[in-house]
């Protein structure tokens, strides 16, 4: 039997999950898990408060648990990493968050590394994680679009801000790689990439990558 991983969009929004699933596709290899991406009804529009992501906590232990027996390994595709721990505690399974594994993974590509956020209120509590994973040496710098998670999809609006937000990362902080600081901004990876030229992380793909590994080779925590 094939094993699953689940991807767990914390907001409501239908199209955030449908863009992370977009997201997944290349990792979707013959031979390896298959990976299906849901949507947490209970959850905000957008995770954009701390507020917000404590409130999402219940009902990702209460849908890991319920699905615990279905899957191999979970990802909890929202940049605040919500619950991580606390679903950790619940579930004998991997459980991966994106902002963690984003972080991780742009380390391997670049000394400094940047963030660019959806909204200014959304960085210090992101700066509070990566002090808690003890890498502020390693943060350039985190630079905000000033969109909430509904707003990320009207590409005009968007892209324009993502590719300034890069630039300045890279030219005036000094940043070598971008992590994109939200789950909605997957459709930007590939044209953000080719327009700032510094590798850019999609924190899910990162995560899911992540996921996989920890299936095939069966690692558990």
């Amino acid at each position: 039997m094939t094993a699953r991983i689940l991807v767990i969009n914390p907001n409501c929004s239908d199209a955030v999950t449908r863009g992370i699933d977009e997201a997944c596709a290349p990792l979707r290899i013959p031979g390896g898990p298959a990976i299906e991406c849901v949507t947490l009804k209970e959850g905000p529009p957008g995770i954009q408060t701390q507020q917000d992501v404590d409130g999402v906590i219940s009902p990702l232990i209460n849908l890991v648990k319920s699905r615990e027996s279905d899957y191999a390994a979970f990802v909890i595709a929202c940049y605040s990493d919500p619950g991580l721990h606390s679903v950790r505690e619940a579930t004998g399974k991997p459980v991966l968050g994106i902002s963690e594994c984003g972080i991780l993974t742009a380390l391997t590509l670049g000394q400094k590394f940047g963030v660019i956020a959806i909204l200014r209120q959304s960085i210090p509590r992101h700066l509070r994680y990566v002090g808690a994973l003890g890498l502020t040496d390693r943060l350039a710098a985190e630079v905000p679009v000033g969109l909430p998670v509904a707003e990320l999809a009207d590409e005009k609006k968007t892209f324009g801000r993502m590719v300034a937000a890069g630039m300045q990362l890279r030219d005036a902080h000094g940043a070598d790689v971008v992590v994109m600081g939200c789950a909605g901004m997957s459709r930007y990876r590939k044209p953000l990439q080719q327009e700032i030229r510094i590798p850019v992380v999609e924190p899910t793909q990162a995560a899911v990558t992540m996921a996989i590994g920890r299936v095939q080779l069966a690692w558990h925590a």
